[in-house]
């Protein structure tokens, strides 16, 4: 009997490593892989699902940062003891999931003092799951509407907020190779860190831009809708 259990958990053990496996590929893992032995010196680390169920406790509701269209951001807490945001993507398409590695490795070579950097990612699950910088004061919608906030904010700060944000929205727009359209721009997707500056986040309605005219105008159609 004994014997036959512990060959049923092997069995199980290993049909769940080929699911795994399967998830990797199909969001474009093995690419990323590739172009990431041959980047030398890119910051970009792919984690296991277990590294990033031990960072939130078990994804545990006490650790979530936010919610939103495109998933449920996590506090975690690596083994290096450095902490993170943890995204759980919403449910992506087939030619999404294709896509995903490719788009990961761009985003992850985004590298501006008002935008969120992108420190890696899970693909070995059925929707992949982002890694961030985490950033301390929350987001710009907290700042100006949070109960704990002083009751004035001086013009004079969320004018400079303000320049952050559309600095890093250019960055993004303008000179990121291929450029890259954020999609869901909004006072909860600016966060702020411990000095209170602007950092462009939520990259989840992120797409490349098309270099189809007609295309690129369909997106900006989608996103005004």
């Amino acid at each position: 009997m004994i014997t036959v259990f512990w060959g049923q958990i092997i069995i199980q053990k290993r049909k769940l490593e080929k699911v795994k496996r399967e998830y990797f590929r199909q969001h474009g893992g093995l690419l990323l892989f590739d172009r990431m032995k041959s980047e030398k010196g890119l910051a970009f680390t792919i984690f296991s699902e277990a590294e990033l169920i031990h960072a939130t406790n078990n994804f545990d509701s006490t650790r979530i940062l936010g919610k939103g269209g495109h998933g449920t951001v996590y506090k975690g807490i690596l083994k290096n003891n450095i902490t993170v945001a943890i995204k759980r993507c919403a449910l992506v398409d087939e030619r999404q999931k294709k896509e995903f590695g490719q788009e990961l490795l761009i985003l992850s070579q985004i590298n501006h003092k008002n935008i969120v950097k992108l420190l890696g990612c899970c693909l070995e699950v059925e929707v992949p799951i982002l890694v961030y910088e985490f950033v301390l004061n929350g987001t710009l919608f907290e700042y100006i509407h949070g109960k704990n906030q002083s009751s004035h904010i001086s013009f004079s700060n969320l004018l400079r907020i303000s320049h952050e944000a559309a600095e890093g929205l250019s960055f993004l727009h303008s000179y990121a190779s291929p450029p890259i359209i954020h999609g869901d721009v909004k006072t909860s997707n600016i966060l702020l860190d411990d000095n209170h500056m602007a950092k462009v986040s939520d990259f989840g309605a992120s797409v490349l831009a098309p270099s189809d005219e007609e295309q690129f105008l369909t997106i900006l159609q989608g996103e005004q809708s």
